[in-house]
């Protein structure tokens, strides 16, 4: 027996010595792994999943799940998209029960970066080759080593092609008297939006808004019915409205264009420390700004990488201006709106 007991300690001994030898990191369920790339992609691959919380347009995130499972298939991709102002939220509350599902926040949300993540230690810092490709230039792209950007959504201006053949080129192009009634707008229902209401106020000046308030703009909830409204000819030109590429392959009678300088909001990702899959977290986080993860998430974004389908270069668009996303901020400035506008 006893010699039975020494050999069972013997090869239990030899066995932790060849698993040393051979280099290799192991985590415990649940835990990040601290080898090397290599490493992580195996733990990766061995936790078999991966939830990704969004606020990016839906025909964004299918083709990055259906990249990242061409690329993964060990791997499931599960996106949960929503709005900043419930995502948000719900990653905090996850937090702080215990129980999260999400393993990376995808946010254009800047202010919850600023006021809630960093403060709370929300996110670990980052890692995988592709942050390292001097294109991506992770100096520039990514915050305290954790917030990193994955593209940013821009906003231009818009036409009904039958309606304004001629088009418009600029802001002060809308403010033809022909257009009186026939011009959508969106409310500054975000932050996001009272920055660009600021922005265009900055390149138009301080007597466009209330010259354009003059022509009678309908007022809209999103740039989602605008884009309805100008291929069914109900608006001839809006002042607010996403690239309309998907329209003009669908043959629908619009036309858009980008003012010099671009308007936009830039999404910012982050692994979260609480990732249930901390690893096909980090996995996900590289393939995002790998060239593969750029091309599926740039169509009609503005990329971080010069890829096929990108409008503009996400690197050259500034952050939001904090002091305009808070909650007292934009309340005060819908007053100021719906004075001139309503």
């Amino acid at each position: 027996m006893k010699s039975n007991r020494v050999r069972l300690a013997l090869a239990v001994a030899v066995t932790a010595v060849i698993a040393a030898g051979c280099g290799t990191t192991q985590a415990e369920d649940g835990a990040a792994v601290s080898g090397s790339w290599k490493d992580v992609v195996a733990a990766a691959k061995e936790e078999g999943s991966v939830t990704v919380y969004s606020s990016q347009h839906p025909r964004n995130l299918e083709p990055l799940k259906k990249a990242f499972q061409t690329e993964y298939p060990e791997i499931t991709v599960e996106f949960v998209r929503g709005v900043d102002a419930d995502l948000g939220p719900k990653v905090e509350a996850e937090k702080q029960t215990g129980r999260s599902t999400a393993d990376v926040y995808v946010t254009a949300a800047q202010q919850w970066i600023t006021d809630v993540a960093e403060p709370g230690d929300f996110a670990v810092d980052v890692q995988g080759p592709h942050f390292d490709t001097p294109d991506y230039n992770q100096a520039q792209t990514v915050d305290n080593g954790k917030y990193f950007l994955v593209s940013a959504a821009v906003l231009g201006l818009g036409w009904n092609t039958e309606l304004l053949p001629e088009g418009l080129e600029g802001y002060d192009d809308l403010l033809n008297p022909e257009l009186e009634g026939k011009i959508g707008i969106t409310k500054p229902t975000s932050g996001a939006y009272v920055d660009f209401y600021n922005f265009v106020t900055e390149q138009a000046g301080d007597d466009f808004l209330p010259q354009l308030a003059e022509l009678d703009p309908r007022v809209y909830p999103s740039t989602l019915p605008i884009t309805q409204a100008l291929t069914s000819g109900e608006l001839a030109a809006t002042l607010v409205v996403q690239p309309l590429v998907p329209e003009q392959e669908d043959g629908a009678p619009v036309d858009w264009t980008l003012p010099d300088p671009v308007w936009g909001a830039p999404w910012k990702a982050m692994v979260l420390s609480a990732a249930p899959h901390p690893n096909a977290a980090q996995l996900m986080a590289d393939f995002m700004v790998s060239h593969e993860g750029q091309v599926a998430q740039g169509k009609d974004y503005a990329s971080v990488l010069p890829v096929e389908g990108a409008v503009a270069d996400a690197q050259e668009i500034p952050d939001l201006e904090a002091r305009l996303q808070t909650t007292d901020a934009v309340a005060a400035y819908q007053k100021e709106w719906e004075a001139m506008f309503e």
